[in-house]
């Protein structure tokens, strides 16, 4: 599910874009959640970095598009944004929130798609590295390349970054199938651990980020296995 917020203060400019995603979903299979906004300080109020691509119209009456990215920015340094304009030379300033780029109005259902198709592919790309999952104090979206290992107790995943630990609802199962598998894998039932975090394996001890984790007897050969592929293409 791709997530896509549209802001603009124009009824019909966000009944258009949403039928344009409806149309780009009908034909490529793609399933959206849209949620739309008529102004920046509405998407701002508030603002949960949730999304995966917003398109920011520059000019509304309360809160200009540039002055809501920049808001947006300060707290989600990964959402893709395209800014709607009828000038292209606003666009330009565009590029100091990285925003990916601009669709100019009057929007033609055409040009749009290309930038809808534009965003997807460079979202995708990001997806393997970031992770979002809702905790007990709200929401965060995990830098993988952060990520030491997961760890499991009951129903309850903690999972140990280098900054900080979040604890929520799920399984490794679960957490397995979203991870990529050449840099995640499990030493024992209760841990999944971040190949490059690992610092040393001691005959069943695995040292990960600063923790000596157990490595259990049924799992050890496909964790040393899964250790030596992930070495031996970092070093290729």
């Amino acid at each position: 599910m791709i997530r896509v917020a549209i802001v603009d203060d124009e009824a019909e400019v966000r009944d258009l874009l949403k039928g344009c995603i409806a149309e780009y979903s009908r034909t490529s299979g793609e399933k959206f959640e849209v949620t739309a906004f008529a102004d920046g300080s509405e998407i701002v109020e508030g603002y949960k970095p949730i999304y995966d691509i917003i398109f920011l119209d520059i000019q509304m009456s309360k809160m200009d598009g540039m002055t809501a990215a920049e808001k947006i920015r300060s707290v989600d340094e990964d959402v893709i944004m395209i800014f709607i304009t009828n000038m292209a030379n606003y666009a330009i300033k565009g590029y100091s929130v990285n925003a990916l780029d601009f669709v100019i109005k009057p929007v033609l259902p055409f040009a749009f798609s290309q930038q809808l198709a534009k965003a997807i592919s460079q979202m995708k790309k990001k997806k393997d590295s970031f992770l979002v999952v809702q905790h007990s104090g709200g929401i965060v979206k995990l830098d993988l390349a952060k990520v030491t290992y997961f760890e499991s107790l009951g129903h309850r995943i903690t999972v140990h970054t280098l900054d900080e630990e979040y604890t929520f609802n799920d399984s490794l199962k679960n957490m397995e199938q979203k991870l990529p598998s050449s840099s995640f894998t499990r030493c024992n039932n209760c841990y999944l651990v971040n190949l490059a975090h690992v610092e040393s394996v001691n005959q069943d001890i695995a040292t990960v980020g600063g923790h000596k984790l157990k490595i259990s007897r049924p799992r050890k050969a496909d964790f040393m296995n899964a250790l030596a592929d992930y070495i031996g293409g970092v070093l290729r």
